[in-house]
């Protein structure tokens, strides 16, 4: 695959701190994601909407070198010292709010949110030098699948730039199905959806299919039984409504003991 520069990336960030202290069931998420950067040209600056935040009006995080909160529980006490000491970008915050604000969408900063795992788990692996600025945008909570599309159109401007953006979410996400010991179980339900996903990604659509499709999502065979809640998929609408070509399946593999995709445009 050629290099090039503007990318737009959803990925499956796994589960909590695993990846990063060898869970076995995260072995071929890891290996990806330290290829990835391989793909891409390396970028000025990241940009990553994360599963893990959500705010009543999309909220853009400004601070010059923000923290890392640790929002999970119950793992060992060495991924309560993960460090990933990235800089954020006032400026690209800024940028971002200006496309927002030119779009008629409401929007907030925030100088003091901290990065949270669905950021700095897959980064760490990504560009373990943490060399490159990082800044998150949140979710919106009322979990509108139009509302995430928009927001992605908003950004299109910035894929002039030599800018990662990434939605960071899990495209299969049923807590109650994962298998924590890393057996690998075939569930065709999930196979239905992880394939309807690879053709609204990397299929050839008008931009109103695509969006009809994407508003209508529970309808796709095994939605609800991936996605009890959303907010793993919408970082996904994020990146399709920012993409203006189709996008390629770039991981399609088992993490927890499902299967699991991540598409790069």
């Amino acid at each position: 695959m050629e290099k090039k520069s503007g990318q737009v990336l959803y990925l499956s960030h796994g589960g909590g701190p695993l990846p990063l202290l060898g869970d076995s069931s995260h072995a071929s998420m890891v290996k990806w994601l330290t290829k990835l950067p391989t793909l891409i040209n390396k970028p000025e600056a990241i940009i990553v909407f994360s599963a893990h935040w959500e705010e009543d009006v999309v909220t853009i995080q400004s601070g010059l070198q923000p923290n890392l909160i640790y929002d999970y529980y119950g793992f060992p006490e060495a991924s309560y010292h993960i460090t990933y000491p990235c800089k954020g970008s006032p400026q690209l915050a800024q940028k971002i709010a200006s496309l927002f604000a030119s779009n008629g969408m409401q929007y907030r900063m925030d100088e003091q949110r901290p990065y949270d795992h669905g950021s700095y788990i897959p980064l760490t692996f990504m560009y373990p030098a943490a060399d490159i600025p990082v800044i998150q945008v949140s979710l919106d909570h009322h979990l509108d699948p139009l509302t995430h599309l928009l927001i992605g159109k908003a950004l299109r401007p910035l894929l002039k730039e030599n800018i990662l953006i990434i939605g960071s979410g899990f495209s299969f996400h049923n807590m109650t199905a994962f298998d924590f010991q890393g057996n690998n179980h075939p569930d065709p339900v999930n196979n239905a959806f992880q394939d309807n996903l690879i053709n609204l990604c990397c299929g050839k659509q008008s931009e109103q299919e695509k969006f009809d499709t994407c508003i209508n999502w529970e309808h796709l065979s095994g939605a609800r039984y991936c996605h009890p809640r959303e907010e793993h998929f919408l970082p996904l609408l994020v990146c399709l409504g920012l993409s203006l070509h189709p996008g390629t399946t770039v991981f399609d593999d088992y993490i927890l003991g499902k299967r699991a995709t991540g598409f790069l445009w």
